[in-house]
């Protein structure tokens, strides 16, 4: 399923949206590093992989802008847990 991914840095948050409905990623940067206290998608894309393809989208913005993640999102913790080739990224 393809979608469009945004940074909606206004309002601190990373966004997919797929088929009209969005999944997002709050974030905030300091100090090299970049905080996820909390991701949800819609109900709609529950199951269907969309906040792991978000997750997927905001570990390459990490990298492209040489941060380290801190999950503090249990989502985004256990995303980085099932994605060992990512956790180079961890703080």
């Amino acid at each position: 399923m393809a979608g469009t991914f945004a940074d909606n840095s206004a309002q601190g948050r990373f966004e997919l949206t797929e088929d009209g409905h969005m999944a997002f990623a709050n974030y905030s940067i300091a100090d090299g590093r970049m905080l996820i206290p909390y991701v949800e998608a819609a109900m709609a894309l529950r199951g269907t992989g969309a906040a792991s393809r978000l997750m997927a989208h905001v570990a390459g913005e990490a990298r492209a802008r040489q941060l380290k993640v801190v999950p503090l999102c249990g989502y985004a913790s256990s995303w980085f847990r099932r994605h060992p080739d990512q956790r180079d990224l961890l703080d």
